[in-house]
């Protein structure tokens, strides 16, 4: 690997930056990406340092979902390697989901599947105004199984209902109307837009934080259970294998509608 996909740095006061950094991919993440931010979470977990977390991206979007002829490959392989795959991916978001301290997105450009599950995932969303989100993996013959129960937390079923089966594109200020963005800044306004929520934050007591955010989950139901979460991961990995799904990522890199588009 001759550069680090995620990259991380902690600063005097606690804030810790993670930052995907597959530019020339649009961050999409693949095997890779997801076992470097398996890693670098891992990491942070432990660091004492840390009070909170702030996750972008590099490059001219945030994040563009996952590669798909990365997908296409992995659903050639055998259902372990598919199995894993799914739970490895899944374990990501949950990861940030229920990460001890609060976690900020800063988000532009695309925000595409996965990219939509990591911003759910979080515990505050800022979006530049030039943000452009979707939750499209249906369109390749799959689905976001995986994210789904961040989605419904953070947008609530109505919406999710919607966009996860039209896989339209919607902008910033829908993502705030609907609740995955919190606020909607200029572009190259991302950190002047985050410094008054890191600072109270920082003023916050320590514990306090932690335990007020991880009581919160748990009277609102949203920290998942083991047998869901093994659900969620066999229909993700199932479907990736699925006739559709061979259709969808051929369509993709073949840069054509799929066979089930009735043309007008």
């Amino acid at each position: 690997m001759t550069e680090n996909v995620v990259l991380c740095s902690v600063d005097a006061r606690g804030v810790a930056t993670v930052t995907l950094n597959r530019p020339d991919k649009n961050n999409a993440y693949n095997a890779e990406l997801v076992a470097a931010l398996l890693e670098t979470f891992g990491t942070l977990a432990t660091d004492e340092r840390v009070r909170v977390v702030v996750v972008r991206g590099n490059g001219r979007h945030f994040q563009a979902g996952a590669d798909l002829k990365w997908l296409r490959d992995i659903a050639t392989k055998d259902e372990a390697t598919n199995l894993e795959t799914s739970r490895r991916t899944a374990a990501v978001v949950r990861g940030l989901n229920e990460f001890k301290v609060p976690t900020i997105a800063l988000i532009h450009g695309s925000c595409i599947g996965g990219g939509t599950g990591v911003a759910s995932a979080c515990d505050i969303v800022i979006a530049s105004s030039d943000a452009k989100f979707a939750i499209s993996e249906a369109r390749w013959g799959v689905f976001a199984s995986v994210i789904f129960p961040q989605l419904n937390a953070a947008i609530g079923e109505r919406n999710v209902r919607r966009y996860a089966v039209t896989c339209e594109r919607f902008d910033a200020c829908e993502a705030r109307r609907i609740g995955l963005v919190h606020e909607v800044c200029e572009p190259g306004r991302l950190d002047e837009a985050a410094k008054p929520i890191i600072e109270g934050i920082l003023m916050a007591a320590p514990d306090a934080v932690a335990q007020t955010k991880r009581g919160v989950m748990r009277c609102a139901g949203s920290i998942m259970s083991e047998a869901l979460f093994e659900e969620l991961v066999a229909s993700h990995a199932a479907i990736r294998q699925s006739r559709e799904a061979a259709e969808g990522f051929a369509s993709f890199v073949e840069k054509r509608d799929p066979s089930w588009y009735p043309k007008p």
